[in-house]
């Protein structure tokens, strides 16, 4: 690749692009709600939101001073993040709320790059932030799933037409707002039957002496606020009939 083409593609990254039709907003958000409230596909497509949970938690770590050690994805879609450091304390307490919070928030973030038309951007800031994520994996199945999905989303940003990448960048974003509640809302239900012990909001508990369903109940807050303020950037750009256009 010439220095010619390596601008056109820095410029085509920090660029924006059009915002798509209306009608491709709406369906990318019907796909996703679908894609959510189905158990088979939500199944497969949960690996995702288990990644950017990790993620969260990993970032968390690195970010308060604790000595991360790596990541573990599994198949059944649940995961594990191993750092070192003191076992309370502010740095722990924000590293185990980290986990349900990221993923809506990554969504939220997602919704504002969008909104501002940079849809190749959030593309590529996927990819950066997975190989970031894949330097941590230790298990085979980690390093499968970090993969394929970061190979989905290069495949698209590179070879796709931009009618393409703008379906790709929508649905994938109106997911992660969609899919940050309902992991909360199966954590509680398995606190509820008293299937999650060392659950992150027990731990939050353990570490707070705060009850873990008020701990519960702030995933669940971020979760929603980021899909009302995601969801109203998205809808916002594409269609005139919101307030304000």
């Amino acid at each position: 690749m010439d220095m010619a083409s390596i601008g056109g593609v820095w410029h085509e990254v920090v660029g924006t692009q059009p915002h798509p039709s209306w009608w491709l907003v709406c369906a990318t958000g019907a796909a996703a709600l679908v894609a959510v409230s189905v158990r088979s596909v939500w199944h497969v497509l949960r690996n995702i939101v288990t990644i950017a949970h990790e993620g969260g938690h990993a970032f968390a770590a690195l970010v308060t001073g604790r000595q991360l050690r790596g990541i573990r994805l599994h198949s059944d879609t649940s995961g594990v993040t191993v750092s070192r450091g003191k076992p309370y304390g502010f740095g722990m307490i924000v590293t185990a709320f980290a986990g349900y919070v990221t993923p809506p928030l990554l969504g939220l973030c997602a919704a504002g790059l969008l909104a501002l038309g940079h849809i190749t951007a959030l593309l590529w800031a996927s990819i950066v932030l997975l190989a970031a994520i894949l330097l941590m994996i230790r298990n085979a199945y980690g390093v499968l799933s970090v993969v394929t999905t970061g190979a989905v989303v290069f495949v698209v940003s590179w070879y796709g037409s931009a009618a393409v990448q703008a379906a790709f960048a929508y649905a994938f974003t109106w997911f992660l707002l969609f899919a940050g509640a309902r992991p909360v809302m199966e954590l509680q239900s398995k606190r509820s039957r008293g299937r999650a012990p060392d659950s992150d909001a027990d731990q939050l508990a353990r570490l707070t002496g705060m009850p873990g369903l008020l701990w519960v109940f702030g995933f669940a807050l971020v979760a929603v606020v980021a899909l009302l303020a995601g969801g109203y950037w998205l809808l916002h750009v594409a269609v005139p009939l919101l307030p304000g256009r």
